[in-house]
């Protein structure tokens, strides 16, 4: 699936399927805020990213997905190297779903993110 937002960031998604998705952000000098450390917003970005994968692999044709709320805590800066994110779906229902994104860092825990997405079909002349 084409993601310009994605590109803008330089972030990949390495697998989607199966409500779950891996994403990945080489970080670099795009990223960072004033203080020489990766931005909120860019952490929060790969969150909704991969939650919107991770869903979006198991809806059926006509059907998509948007962000109702999603809340993040963020545990460590960083300053350099590779961020993974990793999504899973807690709970699909017929109208929302929850899912949980824990990005990483060397096996560390850099943020943890909640959001539950709204499910709905797309009129026939926008699919």
């Amino acid at each position: 699936m084409d993601h310009p937002f994605a590109d803008l960031i330089g972030l990949t998604v390495e697998q989607q399927g199966n409500g779950s998705s891996s994403l990945l952000l080489p970080v670099d000098d795009r990223h960072f805020n004033p203080c020489g450390v990766v931005h909120g917003a860019v952490i929060y970005a790969m969150a909704d990213t991969g939650m919107g994968a991770a869903l979006y692999s198991t809806l059926d044709a006509g059907y998509a997905c948007a962000a109702v709320d999603i809340s993040i805590s963020y545990f460590r800066p960083v300053m350099e190297g590779q961020l993974p994110c990793q999504t899973v779906l807690d709970n699909k229902g017929r109208t929302v779903a929850h899912l949980t994104a824990r990005i990483t860092q060397n096996d560390k825990l850099i943020a943890q993110a909640s959001g539950n997405f709204a499910i709905m079909s797309m009129p026939p002349e926008t699919r």
